[in-house]
């Protein structure tokens, strides 16, 4: 019995590691087919592999680091036929830069329901801009010291780094944190209006992030409806789906990208997602906790009230204090 419980939970490890693996794999596929090459350096905008790996962590613990080794290195080896020592530093900065910023969020005692502002905040200062310094800087460092980047570009391939992984937990992981508590809603909810709202936040973004008119901030007031109505797991999907069409458009040289530099778009973009993610986290988070304010207190008044019905006295007959004293004669 003992053998086979443990042989049933290695055999869930592995297959966990596995997974997380694979999730890096497809998921980093799938981000260089929107890559940028800055002085010799493939980055993308959005690098969704960053915000698997934390999520992963969140879920099942720092046991779970070699599939983000895996993962990496497999992602790595595939973008080009030899591995040099400049890859396996861009492997080493991939998986030391998830656990950092795992350690951090435990520290602090983060979460994953991110129904706190505290949370959401911690996440994007701890998670996504101090975490992913790591990775940044392994990846330039290893590059340049592999004389694929001048050191007069460094800082602009570092930044570049830096903005495409920390876009990738901004965005990426609030939507995995949030799967892990969706039910399947009843017919007599919000259906209705959460159609009208998917429909609308992808009219809005393929809109501002097409049109020659500039209306980028088009997409903010259906962030805000999303965050408002239907908090994070709202709020996180809609801010995915614009983070994608922005990312298209961009890469394409479409509408407001167009006749701009790469390092314009670059910048435009990560101003964008950065903006849109912040938007729905943080007043997603603040939404929730309000709500969860509002109930606790609701609930501590029905039970302030059902003591005071306790403790309150019963009614009944006026007090007779001197029913039974004798009649007093008068003079």
């Amino acid at each position: 019995m003992i053998h086979s419980k443990e042989a049933r939970r290695g055999a869930v490890y592995v297959a966990q590691v596995l997974g997380v693996a694979g999730a890096y794999y497809l998921s980093g596929r799938l981000g260089l087919t929107r890559q940028v090459v800055v002085d010799g350096a493939v980055v993308t905008p959005l690098w969704p592999p960053t915000g698997i790996s934390l999520a992963a962590l969140l879920y099942l613990g720092a046991r779970i680091w070699p599939g983000i080794a895996l993962g990496a290195l497999f992602t790595v080896s595939a973008i080009g036929d030899a591995f040099t020592m400049s890859r396996l530093g861009i492997v080493l900065g991939n998986t030391l830069a998830p656990l950092a910023a795992y350690a951090l969020l435990r520290r602090v005692g983060f979460r994953g329901e991110l129904a706190r502002l505290r949370d959401g905040v911690c996440l994007v200062f701890l998670g996504a801009f101090a975490g992913m310094l790591i990775s940044a800087t392994a990846g330039s460092v290893t590059l340049m010291l592999d004389d694929k980047v001048p050191p007069g570009r460094f800082w602009l391939v570092w930044s570049s780094w830096w903005a495409g992984d920390a876009m990738g937990v901004l965005v990426v992981t609030p939507v995995l944190l949030v799967l892990s508590r969706v039910r399947c809603p009843r017919l007599s909810d919000r259906w209705p209006e959460a159609c009208l709202l998917a429909v609308v936040v992808v009219a809005a973004g393929l809109i501002s992030t097409r049109s020659s008119l500039s209306m980028i901030y088009l997409v903010f007031p259906v962030i805000i409806w999303a965050a408002l109505r239907f908090q994070l797991p709202g709020s996180a999907p809609c801010a995915l789906v614009v983070s994608v069409l922005a990312i298209t458009a961009g890469t394409d040289a479409l509408g407001p990208f167009a006749g701009h530099t790469l390092m314009e778009i670059m910048a435009n973009l990560t101003v964008l997602n950065g903006c849109v993610a912040l938007t729905a986290l943080l007043l997603g988070a603040i939404v929730a906790e309000h709500q969860n304010i509002r109930r606790e207190t609701e609930h501590a008044v029905v039970e302030l009230e059902a003591l005071v019905e306790q403790l309150a006295p019963l009614p009944g007959p006026p007090s007779g204090r001197y029913d039974d004293e004798p009649p007093h004669s008068g003079r």
